[in-house]
Parts: structure tokens; C-alpha cells; sequence
């Protein structure tokens, strides 16, 4: 079975989808505070990374951890409402795309799965 990564059409999307998505956070004023001063052309390179693993493209991330790279922003007051404005716009980003229903739901599912470090809980 192809991977998630495959599924979705591989490095062109992956990236594509991460361009798309932070121009969607970056114009959401529920969380577009957390990039101040952030170098957002290293920011989407990270992010492209992190997801061509979580998505199965690549065997290893060799970015920092979730919980210590995002410690700073739950300092800030990163919480719950914040973490599900983002899989809004990542959900939102992948429908503009074309992406199907079933594909975005499975993206979701694997967001979901590090709720609780990038919250620090």
C-alpha cells in the first residue's frame, strides 16, 4: 500500500501544501502572533521535513524535538484552541488543493498524534 506521503502526491504537494498552509496561518488572526519574528523560509523548510516523515516519505526527521521546539510558544500561551486553529488550516489548505475527504481526515489523525508534545503535556 502507498503511503500517505504517495497518497498525496508526494514532494510537489508536500510542498505546495506547506507554502499554501502557512500563507493561511500567517492571515489567521487566531494564531499568527506565534511567527512573530520567525524566519518563516526556515520555518516552511522544517515543516516540509517533519511532514515528508509523518507521512511516511522518509525514514528519519532529524529536526529538533516537538516538545522542546515549541516549549517557547506554549510559554506564550499555546494552548488547545490554538493547536485546532491550526489542523483547521491545514484541513482548509489540503480542500483547496483537491485533496480528498479521506486523505485530509487521515492528515488530521496524524496531527493529532502530537497534540500532546507541542502542548508540552
Amino acid at each position: 500500500m502507498a503511503t500517505l506521503y504517495e497518497r498525496l502526491g508526494g514532494p510537489a504537494a508536500v510542498d505546495a501544501a506547506v507554502d499554501r498552509f502557512y500563507d493561511r496561518v500567517l492571515a489567521d488572526d487566531r494564531i499568527r502572533h506565534f511567527f512573530d519574528g520567525i524566519d518563516m523560509a526556515r520555518q516552511r523548510q522544517h515543516q516540509k521535513a517533519f511532514l515528508t516523515y509523518a507521512f511516511g516519505g522518509a525514514g528519519s526527521y532529524s529536526g529538533g524535538g516537538m516538545r522542546a521546539s515549541h516549549a517557547p510558544l506554549v510559554a506564550r500561551g499555546l494552548n488547545d484552541t490554538h493547536f485546532d486553529a491550526v489542523v483547521e488550516d491545514l484541513a482548509a489548505t489540503l480542500r483547496e488543493m483537491g485533496v480528498a475527504e479521506d486523505l485530509v481526515e487521515e492528515v488530521a489523525l496524524v496531527t493529532e498524534t502530537v497534540r500532546d508534545d507541542i502542548l508540552g503535556r
